[in-house]
Protein backbone atom coordinates (compact mmCIF):
# COMPACT_ATOMS: atom_id res chain seq x y z
CA UNK A 1 0.00 0.00 0.00
CA UNK A 2 1.44 3.34 -1.01
CA UNK A 3 1.69 5.90 1.93
CA UNK A 4 -0.98 8.49 0.20
CA UNK A 5 -3.50 5.42 -0.08
CA UNK A 6 -2.42 4.52 3.85
CA UNK A 7 -3.06 7.99 4.79
CA UNK A 8 -6.63 8.25 3.07
CA UNK A 9 -7.73 4.77 4.68
CA UNK A 10 -6.45 6.44 8.01
CA UNK A 11 -8.32 9.46 7.55
CA UNK A 12 -11.49 7.45 6.39
CA UNK A 13 -11.33 4.85 9.12
CA UNK A 14 -11.13 8.20 11.95
CA UNK A 15 -13.83 9.89 9.85
CA UNK A 16 -16.51 6.71 10.72
CA UNK A 17 -14.86 6.35 14.31
CA UNK A 18 -15.89 9.90 15.09
CA UNK A 19 -18.92 9.26 12.93
CA UNK A 20 -19.64 6.25 15.32
CA UNK A 21 -19.24 8.19 18.28
CA UNK A 22 -22.11 11.01 16.84
CA UNK A 23 -24.44 8.21 15.94
CA UNK A 24 -24.09 6.98 19.26
CA UNK A 25 -24.88 10.24 21.16
CA UNK A 26 -27.69 11.51 18.42
CA UNK A 27 -28.39 14.93 17.08
CA UNK A 28 -30.81 16.63 14.83
CA UNK A 29 -30.97 20.26 14.44
CA UNK A 30 -33.93 22.32 16.26
CA UNK A 31 -33.44 25.08 14.89
CA UNK A 32 -33.78 26.69 17.87
CA UNK A 33 -31.14 29.52 17.50
CA UNK A 34 -29.61 28.99 21.03
CA UNK A 35 -26.61 28.19 19.93
CA UNK A 36 -26.53 31.60 17.60
CA UNK A 37 -27.76 33.45 21.35
CA UNK A 38 -25.45 34.53 24.18
CA UNK A 39 -27.09 32.21 26.46
CA UNK A 40 -24.55 33.30 28.93
CA UNK A 41 -21.06 35.78 27.87
CA UNK A 42 -19.75 34.52 24.54
CA UNK A 43 -21.68 31.40 24.78
CA UNK A 44 -21.74 31.99 21.00
CA UNK A 45 -18.52 33.30 20.04
CA UNK A 46 -17.54 32.32 16.74
CA UNK A 47 -13.87 32.52 15.73
CA UNK A 48 -13.14 33.08 12.24
CA UNK A 49 -10.06 32.68 9.94
CA UNK A 50 -9.38 35.31 7.29
CA UNK A 51 -9.67 32.25 4.75
CA UNK A 52 -13.40 31.53 6.24
CA UNK A 53 -14.11 35.68 6.44
CA UNK A 54 -13.79 36.00 2.37
CA UNK A 55 -15.63 32.81 1.85
CA UNK A 56 -18.32 34.48 3.84
CA UNK A 57 -17.80 37.93 2.00
CA UNK A 58 -18.31 35.90 -1.77
CA UNK A 59 -21.18 34.39 -0.74
CA UNK A 60 -23.41 37.11 0.85
CA UNK A 61 -22.26 40.18 -0.28
CA UNK A 62 -21.30 41.46 3.02
CA UNK A 63 -18.26 42.98 4.23
CA UNK A 64 -15.45 42.13 6.07
CA UNK A 65 -16.48 44.81 8.64
CA UNK A 66 -20.45 43.49 8.87
CA UNK A 67 -18.71 39.62 9.25
CA UNK A 68 -16.06 40.03 12.06
CA UNK A 69 -14.31 42.07 14.77
CA UNK A 70 -10.96 41.34 16.59
CA UNK A 71 -11.69 38.63 19.38
CA UNK A 72 -12.36 39.99 22.19
CA UNK A 73 -9.66 39.25 24.66
CA UNK A 74 -6.87 41.80 24.22
CA UNK A 75 -2.99 40.80 25.23
CA UNK A 76 -0.56 43.50 26.55
CA UNK A 77 3.20 42.74 25.48
CA UNK A 78 5.40 45.05 27.29
CA UNK A 79 4.04 49.00 27.64
CA UNK A 80 3.29 49.57 24.27
CA UNK A 81 2.13 46.44 22.66
CA UNK A 82 -1.91 45.44 22.19
CA UNK A 83 -3.21 42.80 20.30
CA UNK A 84 -5.57 39.84 19.75
CA UNK A 85 -4.88 36.55 18.15
CA UNK A 86 -7.56 36.13 15.54
CA UNK A 87 -11.14 36.77 14.65
CA UNK A 88 -14.42 36.43 15.56
CA UNK A 89 -17.82 36.78 13.74
CA UNK A 90 -19.76 39.86 14.91
CA UNK A 91 -22.67 40.20 17.00
CA UNK A 92 -25.65 42.51 18.19
CA UNK A 93 -27.21 42.73 21.69
CA UNK A 94 -25.41 39.18 22.17
CA UNK A 95 -26.57 37.20 19.20
CA UNK A 96 -24.80 36.17 15.72
CA UNK A 97 -25.25 39.19 12.86
CA UNK A 98 -26.83 36.21 10.93
CA UNK A 99 -29.28 35.16 13.03
CA UNK A 100 -32.71 35.62 11.36
CA UNK A 101 -35.48 33.90 12.80
CA UNK A 102 -33.73 31.16 14.17
CA UNK A 103 -32.32 30.39 10.89
CA UNK A 104 -29.08 31.50 9.07
CA UNK A 105 -28.73 33.91 6.77
CA UNK A 106 -24.90 32.97 5.50
CA UNK A 107 -26.02 29.11 6.10
CA UNK A 108 -24.20 27.70 3.38
CA UNK A 109 -21.21 29.04 3.61
CA UNK A 110 -21.34 29.00 7.97
CA UNK A 111 -17.98 29.06 9.43
CA UNK A 112 -16.59 25.26 10.86
CA UNK A 113 -17.38 26.23 14.44
CA UNK A 114 -21.32 26.33 13.34
CA UNK A 115 -20.98 23.48 10.37
CA UNK A 116 -19.90 20.98 13.57
CA UNK A 117 -21.33 22.52 16.23
CA UNK A 118 -22.55 20.76 19.08
CA UNK A 119 -19.44 18.74 18.62
CA UNK A 120 -16.15 19.34 19.27
CA UNK A 121 -12.96 17.76 19.03
CA UNK A 122 -10.63 17.64 21.79
CA UNK A 123 -7.68 15.42 20.72
CA UNK A 124 -9.34 12.19 20.16
CA UNK A 125 -12.05 12.91 22.04
CA UNK A 126 -15.46 13.87 21.12
CA UNK A 127 -16.78 16.20 23.20
CA UNK A 128 -20.56 18.02 22.86
CA UNK A 129 -21.73 21.67 23.75
CA UNK A 130 -24.88 21.75 25.40
CA UNK A 131 -27.82 21.66 22.35
CA UNK A 132 -31.68 20.75 22.63
CA UNK A 133 -30.91 18.51 19.62
CA UNK A 134 -28.31 16.15 21.38
CA UNK A 135 -29.92 13.00 21.92
CA UNK A 136 -32.30 12.35 18.44
CA UNK A 137 -31.73 9.92 15.96
CA UNK A 138 -28.79 11.15 13.26
CA UNK A 139 -28.48 9.43 10.20
CA UNK A 140 -25.41 7.29 9.03
CA UNK A 141 -24.93 10.08 5.98
CA UNK A 142 -25.44 12.87 8.02
CA UNK A 143 -23.39 11.40 11.02
CA UNK A 144 -20.37 11.25 8.56
CA UNK A 145 -20.60 14.59 7.23
CA UNK A 146 -20.21 16.07 10.73
CA UNK A 147 -17.31 13.83 11.29
CA UNK A 148 -15.70 14.83 8.25
CA UNK A 149 -16.61 18.51 8.60
CA UNK A 150 -14.83 18.31 12.28
CA UNK A 151 -11.56 16.47 11.01
CA UNK A 152 -11.55 18.80 8.76
CA UNK A 153 -12.13 21.91 10.98
CA UNK A 154 -9.81 20.34 13.89
CA UNK A 155 -6.68 20.08 10.27
CA UNK A 156 -7.52 23.93 9.42
CA UNK A 157 -7.83 24.76 12.95
CA UNK A 158 -3.68 23.42 13.45
CA UNK A 159 -2.44 24.89 10.28
CA UNK A 160 -4.20 28.72 11.20
CA UNK A 161 -2.53 28.36 15.09
CA UNK A 162 1.01 27.08 13.52
CA UNK A 163 0.55 30.24 10.17
CA UNK A 164 -0.16 32.12 13.60
CA UNK A 165 3.16 31.25 15.80
CA UNK A 166 5.33 32.05 12.17
CA UNK A 167 3.60 35.24 12.14
CA UNK A 168 4.25 35.93 16.16
CA UNK A 169 7.98 34.38 15.93
CA UNK A 170 8.59 36.53 11.80
CA UNK A 171 6.87 40.15 12.43
CA UNK A 172 7.35 42.91 14.59
CA UNK A 173 3.93 44.16 16.69
CA UNK A 174 3.64 47.51 16.27
CA UNK A 175 3.79 49.65 19.14
CA UNK A 176 1.31 52.20 20.18
CA UNK A 177 -2.03 50.34 17.93
CA UNK A 178 -3.76 47.77 18.77
CA UNK A 179 -3.53 45.01 16.09
CA UNK A 180 -5.40 41.65 14.96
CA UNK A 181 -2.16 39.10 14.15
CA UNK A 182 -3.78 36.11 12.28
CA UNK A 183 -2.28 33.53 10.00
CA UNK A 184 -1.89 35.85 7.07
CA UNK A 185 0.08 38.60 9.54
CA UNK A 186 -0.71 41.52 11.78
CA UNK A 187 -2.97 43.64 10.69
CA UNK A 188 -4.04 47.17 12.50
CA UNK A 189 -7.37 47.46 14.21
CA UNK A 190 -8.97 51.20 13.29
CA UNK A 191 -10.46 53.10 16.06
Amino acid sequence: MRICDKRLQQSMNEIKRIAGIIQSIGFECTRCGTCCSAVEPDSNLVMVTPAEIREIMEGSGFSWQEIAKPYPEKISHGADHTYTLGWCIHRIDGNCVFLENSGCRIYQNRPWICRTYPFVLDGDIVRTYPCPGLGREISHKDAMAIAKNLRDRKVAEETDEAKIRAVLQNEKIPPGIFVVIDGEGIHPVPR
